[in-house]
């Protein structure tokens, strides 16, 4: 089979042809449909993440091997099935939950595999969906998605369960009485915008730097979308929610310039959830998240019940499709490389 990979930091992915690994116990192999090319795959294609203050973290120190096949947003059709993998059926097609631990520690057995020390993640520590065929480990991380196109399905596992697990950290009495500020319009802004209204919230003020990502967030629905690069960007989101500080704020980019932000919007007490891994350092004085009595929360990814939550509300039609742009699975590279410049609006999906 081939398989699109990361072989050096910072060079072009390569096409590599492996053998179709064997399938056994509760394994099933996927032919892919749809592999989505995520925000995170630029940190593994760059090999690490900016801490701030000169250090950066090295993902080869974290366990990262290469060779390795990029991909953990994948939707494919079970073709071979081991013999303990239960219920599920050859030609049927699957959402695969990528975020795989050890089963085995504390994180684990609460079932947040998601935040497993031992992790053994698709697409990041295991080969990943930027193939013609994918191994998942266990049956029970295969959601069946019916009739649902494949393609506008893949983002739901990284994209969408990220804002997903994000909003529900928030808490529905906030969501539903308060508009929420979200930073960042990429692919999970404009997931978070569709997700909050299935949630029954009141809306979305969102902040992006580049206008064709606002004019998007508005077409989705938010209530206002800001110029994050504005110097009274903080001011006008505030006169966005009705002249109020925020409640809660969602950072889905992870730069000092949107934490500081999204700290001076927030009123006393408030949430904020910070998801993006952009790097960097805060700037907050520590004194004030005190005195302010202000909540920062780091949010990775979700858990495997919370991606089966989304997607019923997704087969309910309570969430929206955003905008999907297909390529075929050989434009791996230039699809990732026109990520890395900024030029994907919603969400690029590789084919096969």
């Amino acid at each position: 089979m081939k398989c699109y990979c990361v072989v050096d930091f910072h060079q072009p992915l390569q096409r590599m042809e492996q053998p179709l690994p064997r399938v056994e116990g509760a394994q099933v192999l996927v032919q892919v449909r749809a592999a989505g090319v995520c925000h995170s795959d630029i940190h593994l294609w760059e090999g690490g993440y900016d801490l701030g203050q000169g250090k950066r973290l090295s993902l080869k120190d974290r366990g990262v091997v290469l060779p390795l096949t990029l991909g953990h947003e994948t939707v494919g059709t079970a073709t071979e099935i081991g013999p303990d993998a239960g219920t599920i059926r050859q030609g049927r097609n699957y959402l695969v939950y990528p975020w795989i631990g050890c089963n085995a520690c504390p994180a684990c057995q609460a079932g947040n595999e998601n935040h497993c020390t031992a992790p053994r993640y698709l697409g990041v520590y295991r080969p990943g969906g930027y193939a013609d065929y994918l191994l998942v480990p266990d049956a029970r991380y295969l959601i069946d998605i019916g009739d649902l196109d494949p393609a506008t399905i893949a983002p739901y596992a990284c994209s969408g369960l990220t804002t997903y697990s994000a909003l529900r950290k928030i808490g529905e009495a906030t969501l539903r009485d308060h508009p929420i500020v979200i930073f960042g319009a990429g692919g999970l802004g404009l997931m978070a915008v569709e997700i909050l209204r299935a949630l029954g919230g009141k809306g979305a003020i969102v902040v992006d730097i580049d206008p064709a990502k606002r004019e998007a967030a508005l077409k989705a629905g938010a209530i206002a979308a800001i110029d994050g690069a504005a110097p009274d960007a903080a001011q006008q989101i505030i006169q966005a929610a009705g002249g109020k500080p925020l409640q809660a704020a969602i950072d889905l980019v992870g730069a000092p310039a949107t934490t500081g932000t999204a700290f001076d919007t927030l009123i006393k007490g408030g949430k904020l959830v910070i998801v993006g891994l952009f790097g960097g350092g805060a700037t907050w004085p520590l004194a004030l998240i005190p005195m302010k009595a202000i909540s920062i929360i780091g949010s990775y990814v979700g858990n495997l019940q919370e991606l089966r939550e989304l997607m019923a509300l997704v087969r309910e039609g309570k969430v929206k499709p955003i905008p999907v742009h297909r390529y075929p699975l050989d434009e791996a590279d230039s699809v990732l490389a026109s990520l890395v410049a900024g030029k994907v609006v919603g969400r690029a999906v590789l084919t096969t």
